[in-house]
């Protein structure tokens, strides 16, 4: 089930998505919204199997808005979980090269004031930074509570999965004691959606392919096999001493290919076009825009 959020004569609605048709169906307002599906367990779930629906609606037609707007905390991220990226890398990180690679995720957060729509525009103010990079990322909901959840189990508290872009600027993220926060943080810069599609619907975790465009360049391109910690590792060491909870959002890195690892180097820029997609997951399409932020 691909479960979309949308605004109908001025209210939020949640919607079920047929991605072949490219239609989406309004769901009758008492199932409530996306986060309220996903914090209602297994019972919020049936309700909306068993929900009569209103015609639907062309995904032409609609704008839809990120799947979830209530978060409990900062988003979790994982970072350098892909060794070629990892790799790409090396050497270029100003003085803040790792030793050697992780024995464990490497983990930071980023602010929920990042999330923005599946069509929204990406802020973008230079006066700001001069580095704003790409990263294209499969993201997580967490849909049952645990903590110290073992790895063989870890799947059974994912509610689903997203499309993400956790577009950085990385002269902040090298500027600030080596912290990432300050350098993943910026207001209005993380695409997120374009729907939530549920875990049943992914067979193989490790088959997505992970891609992100820009100005139809395609510059990242991997398949979520090439992670170095798979899904249930993260989300056994993220949850070990630490409780995890129905609508946490996990990103889980981005493959090689990113702006500050090239030669000659690529940053986005005012009116560059954004698509980040991943198979079976759906796609984003983002305008950089230039914004005030400072």
């Amino acid at each position: 089930m691909k479960l979309a959020s949308l605004a109908v004569d001025g209210e939020r609605r949640s919607g079920v998505v047929d991605e072949t048709g490219q239609t989406v169906t309004v769901l009758p307002a008492e199932i409530g919204t996306v986060d309220d599906i996903v914090r209602g367990g297994p019972e919020a779930l049936e309700a909306v199997r068993t929900a009569v629906p209103g015609a639907p609606l062309a995904l032409s037609q609609v704008r839809l808005e990120t799947p979830l707007h209530r978060f409990n905390r900062d988003i979790l991220c994982t970072g350098w979980n892909y060794w070629d990226h990892f790799e790409e890398s090396r050497g270029k990180r100003e003085g803040q090269d790792p030793d050697k690679r992780p024995e464990h995720p490497t983990f930071f957060t980023k602010g929920p004031g990042t999330v923005i729509g599946p069509g929204d525009d990406i802020a973008y103010d230079p006066d700001l930074s001069a580095k704003w990079d790409y990263e294209a990322e499969i993201a997580l909901v967490i849909g049952r509570e645990g903590r110290s959840i073992p790895e063989e189990k870890a799947l059974d508290h994912v509610f689903g999965y997203l499309v993400a872009n956790d577009v950085s600027q990385r002269d902040l993220q090298r500027a600030h004691g080596g912290q990432w926060l300050k350098g993943k943080s910026i207001d209005a810069t993380m695409p997120l959606g374009p729907w939530l599609t549920t875990a049943d619907e992914i067979v193989d975790l490790t088959g997505l392919r992970v891609q992100c465009e820009v100005d139809g360049r395609l510059l990242q391109n991997a398949t979520s096999g090439q992670m170095a910690f798979p899904i249930p590792r993260i989300i056994a060491e993220l949850s070990r001493g630490m409780t995890l909870r129905a609508g946490d959002v996990v990103l889980t890195g981005t493959p090689s290919g990113i702006g500050s690892a090239r030669e000659p180097q690529i940053f986005l820029g005012d009116g560059d076009l954004v698509v980040t997609r991943v198979s079976g997951l759906g796609e984003l399409c983002n305008r950089v825009r230039r914004t005030r932020l400072t």
